[in-house]
Parts: C-alpha cells; sequence; structure tokens
C-alpha cells in the first residue's frame, strides 16, 4: 500500500542571524490511507511544528523547513507554488487546532465560517452551501443544529467550538485530517465524546487521521501506530498494541508509568511515576543521546554517541543504545 502522506528528513528550526536551531531534527514518516498515526511527546518537542509544516503553516520568519520532503501522494508540497498549495488546504488535508476559540473568527458565525470553506473549495451556491453546513454541525452532533449556524464563536462552549471547528475542517470531505492537541481544553467527558466522534467520522469517511498529543491515554483510544518524539527526534515509533505492551526506549516507559490508572489510584500510598529534569531548551541539546541526563538506564556510551533509529521488531522502532 502506498503512503498518503510521506515525511522525509524534516528538518524545522529558527535563524537567529548566523545562527541555526532546531527544534526538529530530521523526522521520517508515513500515513497509509484509513490509518490514524499518532505523535506524542511532551511540550517543545517538536510536535506541532512538524504537523504545521505539512500545510507550511509556520510563521515565517522566524521559522523555516531547512531540509526534508513532505509528499502528499505524489505532490511535493514544499515545492508546491502558494496557489496550488491553497487548493489542497482545507480540502484534500484539512487541520484541527488546539484552541477552537482562537482559531474561530470571533466577528463571523459559525454558518459564516463553514460556508466559506464549501464556497472556496466546491461549486456549489450560497443556499446548497448553507444547508450543507446544517448538515455538517448535525454529523458532529451539535444540538439545534439550524439555529447554532447563526450563532458566534463566545456563544458556545468549549465543546462546542471544538464541534464545529472539526465541521469546518470536514466541510470539503479531506482524505487526511491533522488534529492538533484537540482535546487538551476540554474536561474529561467532553473529551471522550471528541474522540468517539472523531473515530466515528474516519471510519465514515474512510480518511486518515495525523492526532497530534501528549496523552498516551488518548493514543491508546484512537491510533493504530504511534510515534514518540522526544527533543525533535523520533525516539521510539510502532503499532500501539506493541508499543503499549513492551516499550523499548526509557523515555516512552516514562510516560507510560506516567498515566493514571484505575489500578495506582485506588493506591493511597501510591503516587505516579514522573521523568526527572525537563525537555533540554533549543539550541542545549546534550551530546550523544538527548535523553541521557534524565534517563535512569543510561549507560556511559549514551553521554557521547547519538544512537540511530532502528528496527527491533516488525515495524517497532527505537532510537536507543540498550539494545545494542
Amino acid at each position: 500500500m502506498h503512503p498518503l502522506l510521506e515525511v522525509k528528513g524534516l528538518k524545522v528550526g529558527f535563524r537567529f542571524q548566523n545562527e541555526t536551531r532546531l527544534a526538529v531534527k530530521g523526522i521520517s514518516y508515513q500515513v497509509f490511507p484509513g490509518e490514524t498515526l499518532a505523535i506524542v511527546g511532551e511540550s517543545g518537542c517538536g510536535k506541532s511544528l512538524s504537523a504545521l509544516s505539512i500545510l507550511r503553516l509556520l510563521p515565517y520568519p522566524p521559522i523555516e523547513v531547512f531540509e526534508g520532503t513532505i509528499k502528499f501522494k505524489s505532490l511535493d508540497i514544499l515545492k508546491m507554488h502558494r496557489d496550488a498549495l491553497n487548493q489542497i488546504r482545507g480540502k484534500a488535508i484539512s487541520m484541527v487546532f488546539q484552541d477552537p476559540m482562537t482559531s474561530l473568527n470571533p466577528t463571523y458565525t459559525i454558518g459564516n465560517q463553514i460556508e466559506e470553506s464549501i464556497l472556496r473549495h466546491t461549486t456549489l451556491l450560497k443556499t446548497e452551501a448553507r444547508k450543507k453546513a446544517i448538515d455538517l454541525l448535525e454529523q458532529v452532533e451539535i444540538p439545534s443544529a439550524q439555529e447554532k449556524l447563526y450563532a458566534y464563536p463566545h456563544q458556545l462552549s468549549g465543546g462546542m467550538r471544538q464541534r464545529a471547528l472539526i465541521a469546518i475542517a470536514l466541510s470539503c470531505e479531506p482524505e487526511l485530517l491533522i488534529a492538533d492537541e484537540p482535546t487538551t481544553a476540554l474536561d474529561v467527558l467532553i473529551q471522550a465524546q471528541i474522540l468517539e466522534l472523531l473515530q466515528k467520522l474516519k471510519d465514515d469517511r474512510s480518511m486518515s487521521i495525523l492526532f497530534i498529543t501528549h496523552d498516551l491515554g488518548v493514543v491508546s483510544e484512537i491510533a493504530q501506530r504511534v510515534l514518540v518524539m522526544y527533543a525533535g527526534e523520533i525516539v521510539e515509533m510502532g503499532p500501539v498494541q506493541n508499543l503499549f505492551k513492551e516499550p523499548l526506549h526509557p523515555y516512552t516507559k516514562g510516560l507510560i508509568n506516567s498515566v493514571p490508572t484505575l489500578k495506582n489510584s485506588t493506591r493511597r500510598k501510591s503516587r505516579l511515576s514522573e521523568i526527572p529534569g525537563q525537555v533540554p531548551a533549543l539550541g542545549d541539546s546534550p551530546g550523544g543521546c538527548s535523553f541521557h541526563p534524565r534517563c535512569p538506564e543510561a549507560i556511559d556510551k549514551c553521554k557521547t554517541d547519538a544512537p540511530p533509529l532502528k528496527e527491533y521488531s516488525p515495524g517497532h522502532q527505537a532510537r536507543c543504545w540498550l539494545y545494542e
């Protein structure tokens, strides 16, 4: 099966006068038709920058892509003319952003913002676009859809705004949906509803999802494969079941052990595991393995040599010297 999206050797960073600081350090991955690939990691590891690169939404300057290729089907996105790229944005590839309050235009109604995408990318008339907008709001399970069409973003709850944002993203039936931490600002109940909704819409439309999150609990609910990032690099990648059952990289193990479960929540004297330290600042990555200052299993080689990303079982890769 040919990949729908293929990212190779992507390097994204900041240019300070004559100095370059990389936030994404040569990552490569693929998204196949009909699958959900999750990218996980702490804040500052390069998840969102890599996703914004796909639609060339990076704020340039100061952020830019220095190396790599991003191919959607046969199209080389990084080499496309802006007009051609605008035909893909919102149509073949759509994005749901983290905070709907800052992503939605506060001066336009929800209906106007859904119709704008439909009218731009299809041949539908305005009356037909209005009917489709109502249908989309019903699909994302917004009650009284026809009334909500005339509501402004501030008149909706956080969960309803996120559903409206998903409706906009799905308005032109994209083949790939990029969801950048779409449930972060929502309470647990609404979060579960949004995840269930995304899964249902994915199955109904046979689309692919690139799901970005810092929550491994979310990953287990929605993804088939997972990519773990740390300090701008992929440290582990593989099928969800394999990665949760037999994590290889100490960073992945730390993330899994820090997820609250019913078992550890019932132990009064126990506390969740934590990963000591913090992600290195941009430009201050240590020599060798970037995780070694925080790693409880680090050996001397970890401090001097950077490990390669190697496959240790079918489809399961890790960047660690412990398995050499």
